[in-house]
């Protein structure tokens, strides 16, 4: 702070000498240039006399009768501005007093009023004033990012952003809105479509008949092993009363998952109680201590907090980026860099997703679950691809003229992935 008041200081003294100087000589020099502008005049005007007189224009009683009055009349205007009072030196000097106490003044109180005068104090930090929102300040953030929508109806991370903060606020009709939204720029991803299945579902009262139901099967057509979609498949086919069919969507959801994940347990519980109901033997046990019960109606939900491979403590990914020189001068400074990690296998869709500016490169980077997009994190994932994009359209999305550079498949908690810039997409 000490070092802002004195560079501040010293811009208000620059300032004031600008200010100050023209009015503090304002007098004296409109008096030199009046009498400088004065003798240049009568000058001239002698030299006219005395060339008329070489000429023969005037006769010498003229020449000496003309010569006499501008005389008198230079005289008299020295007379004249002697006498004339002070009062405008001494207007300007109070002129000077004022603006030298008003501007130091009115920049105070400009920068209290519109500054940011609590940057100063130690305690306020960004995780404190993060906080310290309330549940006001978040809804006219959320809000104020549809509006923007509304102007930027391509902006694809946006509305997943929107779309998560619909559902985590429970607003599930605006959230299923937004994934409708968010699914029609982007088609053909499955964890956007279970995504959209599960608000739309939630705003039936958790009903996943028809609409919902639809989008599940669409996500399945893509990715048989989504997760979410078979956990939803189940539940829906437990609650219409096909257990067969919920056994065997749940064992393939069992399938997908580490033997040694904490969510098996889970769906073993959901499946026998379908198998019991069926008519069918109990499933085989597992080697961990079993699960609490919990009806099958909340596996979906159960299925969306476990780990898959890692745990929150490493669910990070971190090294370098640069840019290739081959391909340099195809990226402008002010071009949008977007940093991401994608699952090695299955979706493409990014469970990690940063952005910077192509200005900053080479840098560091760190991916963690802090930057999901979507309900999907690091934390799900055993391995990841990571890679960085610099959009010439500005959006996430890849588009055609883009620069890429991929990471190999590396394990989710690597700190020392290089990844470089070094093709254009097609």
């Amino acid at each position: 702070m000490t070092a802002f008041i004195a560079v501040a200081t010293v811009l208000v003294i620059i300032a004031l000498g600008w200010l100050l100087w023209p009015l503090l000589r304002a007098q004296r020099q409109s008096t030199v240039e009046r009498d400088v502008a004065n003798a240049s005049i009568y000058r001239d005007q002698f030299a006219d006399l005395d060339a008329d007189l070489r000429r023969g224009t005037l006769s010498e009683a003229q020449y000496a009768e003309a010569k006499g009055e501008l005389e008198r009349r230079l005289l008299d205007e020295g007379r004249a501005e002697r006498k004339v009072p002070a009062t405008p030196a001494k207007a300007s000097r109070t002129t000077a007093v004022v603006v030298a106490v008003a501007v130091p003044l009115l920049a105070g109180l400009l920068y209290w009023k519109l500054g940011s005068p609590e940057a100063f104090s130690p305690i306020a930090t960004p995780v404190d004033s993060a906080h310290q929102l309330n549940p006001e300040q978040v809804n006219q953030m959320v809000e104020q990012l549809a509006a923007r929508l509304q102007k930027e109806p391509d902006n694809v991370e946006g509305w997943v952003i929107l779309a998560r903060s619909y559902y985590t606020m429970r607003r599930f009709p605006e959230a299923a809105a937004a994934y409708e939204r968010l699914t029609a720029l982007v088609p053909d991803e499955p964890d956007l479509l279970a995504d959209y299945a599960d608000a739309l579902a939630m705003s039936k009262n958790r009903d996943l008949s028809g609409k919902p139901m639809e989008l599940v099967n669409r996500a399945l057509k893509i990715d048989p092993t989504h997760w979410k979609a078979l956990a939803m498949a189940g539940t829906a086919a437990f609650d219409r009363k096909d257990y067969k069919g919920a056994v065997d969507y749940w064992e393939r959801l069992r399938a997908s998952q580490p033997a040694d994940s904490r969510i098996v347990q889970t769906i073993t519980t959901s499946i026998n109680e379908a198998r019991h109901l069926a008519g069918m033997p109990p499933a085989a046990p597992v080697a961990q201590s079993a699960a609490p019960a919990i009806p099958p109606a909340m596996a979906a939900a159960q299925t969306k907090g476990p780990t898959k491979g890692t745990t929150a403590t490493n669910a990070s990914v971190g090294g370098t980026i640069q840019l290739a020189d081959a391909i340099r001068a195809k990226a402008a400074p002010t071009d949008t860099v977007f940093i991401f990690a994608r699952p090695a296998e299955g979706s493409r869709m990014p469970l990690a997703l940063t952005s910077m500016k192509v200005s900053e490169l080479p840098t560091k980077f760190t991916l963690d679950d802090s930057m999901a997009p979507s309900e999907m994190k690091l934390s799900t994932a055993a391995s990841v691809i990571v890679g960085a994009r610099i959009s010439k359209t500005g959006r996430p999305m890849p588009a055609s003229g883009d620069l890429e550079g991929l990471s190999k498949p590396v394990a989710v908690g690597s700190k020392d992935v290089a990844i470089t810039i070094d093709r254009v997409l097609p």
